[in-house]
């Protein structure tokens, strides 16, 4: 919040809340931003994977491909409306960075559904059904896995420009009535 008649620098793309309070505001936009995209690529890895898996195709296989569309589906969300105000320096480095952290996101699902599917299912087989393959790989490991990103994403994906280091060009004096 600025005084009646000063002088602020604004960004041309989105500013820095200086305030905690403004900071906690924009980092629930950004969750719940990231949520929604997040959820719709869930929806849509939660198709595919139970499409495949009916069709007979191995789990692993089935979550790997169900992953990679689900991804790129994240990806074009969070670069173009949840992080649309970051720095994009170069998108192709952008998608690379993404899905390399999306593959450690998956080997966090594989490493899940892995240790239920083959490790637990010799010893209970009903953790070897597609219930239980489910609740490993896709609750369990998606929300493992959502967490590591989430924080990868916005640390090296989609990082904050820094109002130290503004470009003058997108800067503008702005003066408050």
């Amino acid at each position: 919040m600025t005084a009646a008649g000063s002088l602020e620098s604004v960004s041309a793309t989105s500013p820095q809340p200086r305030t905690l309070r403004g900071r906690l505001l924009a980092l629930v936009r950004e969750v719940g931003k990231f949520g929604t995209v997040g959820a719709i690529a869930f929806l849509i890895d939660l198709a595919i994977f139970n499409v495949l898996l009916s069709t007979g195709t191995e789990s692993r296989v089935a979550k790997t491909i169900s992953m990679i569309v689900a991804t790129t589906v994240a990806f074009l969300g969070n670069r173009f409306w949840t992080w649309r105000h970051s720095r994009h320096t170069h998108m192709a480095r952008q998608y690379t960075l993404f899905f390399v952290i999306n593959g450690v996101g998956l080997g966090i699902s594989l490493a899940c559904l892995t240790i239920s599917h083959n490790l637990l299912g010799d010893v209970w087989p009903v953790l070897r059904t597609q219930a239980a393959d489910n609740i490993s790989g896709q609750l369990i490991g998606t929300a493992l896995g959502t967490l590591f990103r989430f924080w990868s994403y916005r640390r090296f994906v989609f990082p904050a420009d820094d109002d130290d280091h503004a470009d003058p060009v997108t800067s503008v004096s702005v003066t408050r009535p």
